[in-house]
């Protein structure tokens, strides 16, 4: 163990180039998923925090139990819409990173859109006479609702893009783990251990925690700035 443990940070420390392209694939997959997550989540996320509408109740419980979508399912949804009977067959978006990007979509956006409307709930009754007395419509009261949110908007991110780093299952089954490609952290993990290459596998989950403990520090950090 301490052997593997020692060539592992040996391999991290020496730039091995199999690795860092693993590392470069799951960046640019959870970076982009993360922050189109943030952009599609945000605004309705805070829409439905400062809104009442017939059918609110509803489509808050569906994004609540979207958060809870397990991600072998996405996967499989994913799969079944990308593979060559799929209706989306002709995007050919089965083992990319492109189809990745979607899969880590469908499972953060709902993260993102229900923590805004949890914090959004919050802020907009004291907002709410402020906005009315200059006169905002709806369009510039959401606006002023999400700036008023922007430290919850980044600790959102953050949690998400953490999200995305640990995700396993609707990648595998959507990527394939494929070398030099669709190959992520959390799949070359888990592919790595079952052939034996545990330095691989703990140079790798080094990275991982190390990325995991920098975001973790940030969120800590920016929830100490959110005002009570």
């Amino acid at each position: 163990m301490s052997s593997a443990f020692r060539e592992a940070i040996h391999l991290i420390l020496s730039g091995n180039s199999t690795l860092l392209n693993i590392i470069g694939v799951t960046l640019r997959m959870s970076l982009t998923s993360s922050l189109l997550a943030l952009l599609i989540g945000v605004p309705l996320g805070a829409l439905l925090g400062c809104s009442k509408f017939p059918g609110k109740k509803i489509i808050v419980i569906l994004t609540r139990t979207m958060i809870g979508l397990p991600p072998v399912v996405c996967g499989l949804l994913c799969y079944l819409m990308f593979c060559g009977v799929g209706p989306l067959r002709h995007l050919h978006l089965l083992y990319t990173v492109n189809g990745m990007i979607i899969a880590q979509l469908i499972l953060i956006t709902p993260i993102v859109v229900g923590l805004l409307e949890s914090f959004s709930a919050g802020v907009y009754p004291a907002l709410r006479d402020s906005a009315r007395g200059m006169g905002f419509r709806k369009g510039k009261t959401v606006v002023l609702l999400m700036n008023e949110c922007r430290y919850s908007i980044l600790t959102t991110y953050l949690l998400a893009l953490a999200r995305a780093l640990a995700e396993v299952g609707a990648v595998s089954m959507v990527g394939g783990a494929i070398v030099h490609k669709t190959n992520v952290m959390t799949t070359a993990i888990m592919a790595y251990t079952n052939m034996g290459q545990f330095q691989n596998a703990m140079a790798l989950g080094i990275v991982l925690i190390l990325l995991a403990l920098v975001l973790t520090t940030v969120v800590s950090l920016m929830q100490k700035e959110i005002p009570q």
